[in-house]
């Protein structure tokens, strides 16, 4: 046997480490080999600019009247896409929350939160008030940071579906249609647990800005030290 040849965990690390250098490239920054590519560091700028590239397809295919953001990962995505799909002359698209848990261990400084497969709500919309009434009848984006195991996206669109057809219902406003499509800044290449309705699959009203290993992804509203956070994001340049 070749005693030079790497092994399944090597090839492993090797792999991954060539598709994050395309998923994540960061011009003009010293180019560093990591040990063990575990972590990803996203920078502020990094989401601006997905967002930003996102913002014609949202606007020209989804034609979004509203937002709903998961929080707390949804909520600064939607804040920055909503400066890329305003139209000149009309209004800011207006942004509601949703608050929804999947993770049920909270991570250590060396640690990563363990994914657990119940959701939980935390905060949600009240369909009996005016703004709750008006979703009825719009094309609604979803919005989050990232489609993991899906398990989190499956819930809020079925639950968001099933209140506003009750509520629909209840108004004598069935005869109109509600649209969601979602929008997520990275999608993890991996078996999802989750599944998304069948025509919003079809009818492709689902864009993720990139799709990337399966990873940990660390968001910069996450950091307690921004400044280290760009740091590492800096040295990330995969060799």
């Amino acid at each position: 046997m070749n005693s030079e040849a790497p092994d399944d965990r090597h090839e492993k690390k090797l792999t991954v480490t060539k598709a994050l250098s395309s998923f994540f490239p960061l011009e003009n920054h010293k180019i560093v080999k990591m040990a063990d590519v575990e972590r990803v560091y996203i920078t502020y700028n990094q989401i601006h600019k997905l967002c930003q590239d996102a913002g014609p397809r949202i606007l020209n295919d989804f034609q979004p009247h509203l937002m709903i953001a998961i929080g707390g990962g949804g909520y600064v995505p939607a804040r920055i896409l909503r400066s890329f799909l305003k139209k000149p002359g009309a209004a800011n698209i207006p942004i509601q929350a949703i608050g929804l848990s999947l993770y049920e261990q909270l991570p250590t400084d060396n640690e990563v939160e363990k994914p657990g497969t119940k959701v939980t709500r935390t905060q949600w919309l009240d369909l009996s008030s005016i703004e709750g009434a008006n979703l009825i009848g719009k094309n609604i984006l979803i919005v989050d940071e990232v489609d993991d195991t899906r398990t989190t996206l499956e819930y809020a669109v079925k639950e968001l579906e099933k209140d506003v057809a009750a509520a629909a219902k209840t108004l004598g406003r069935e005869a109109e249609t509600t649209k969601f499509s979602i929008f997520v800044l990275h999608n993890k290449d991996k078996q999802k647990r989750g599944t998304l309705p069948k025509d919003m699959v079809d009818e492709n009203r689902y864009l993720a800005a990139r799709t990337v290993p399966d990873v940990w992804i660390n968001y910069p509203w996450e950091a307690t030290d921004i400044d280290e956070h760009d740091r590492m994001a800096a040295k990330q340049t995969i060799q």
